[in-house]
């Protein structure tokens, strides 16, 4: 049998969503990110990029879970790094992703601490 957790009375444990107003650069920032997370196949497509050995990907291994064609991918995937979600290097003919996770945190970060 779970017991529940006990009730916490520190205001300190939960920050607001805002901790102040943002500057024009900051939200800016903010907004690109949450714009390249606003499409589910975006968003997928982080995943599989994470969940890949070595947190890497061959755009050649994203467009079949995907269910898109390369050039559809390669576009997701532009929106991603243009955003700074995913970096990527160019290998012959292919282009291999990984995640920034760092990326994430920090706009996560900027909308609880500015």
């Amino acid at each position: 049998m779970t017991s529940p957790l006990p009730l916490v009375d520190d205001a300190s444990c939960c920050a607001t969503v805002t901790g102040g107003v943002l500057d024009a650069p900051q939200a800016e920032r903010i907004a690109r990110v949450f714009k390249a997370l606003g499409d589910p196949t975006r968003v997928r497509l982080l995943s599989l990029i994470a969940a890949s050995d070595g947190g890497e990907a061959c755009i050649c291994d994203l467009t079949e879970p995907v269910g898109l064609t390369q050039p559809t991918v390669s576009h997701h995937m532009g929106k991603l790094v243009a955003a700074g979600l995913a970096t990527r290097e160019q290998r012959g003919k292919w282009a291999y992703y990984r995640v920034v996770p760092e990326a994430l945190d920090s706009s996560a970060r900027a909308l609880l601490s500015s």
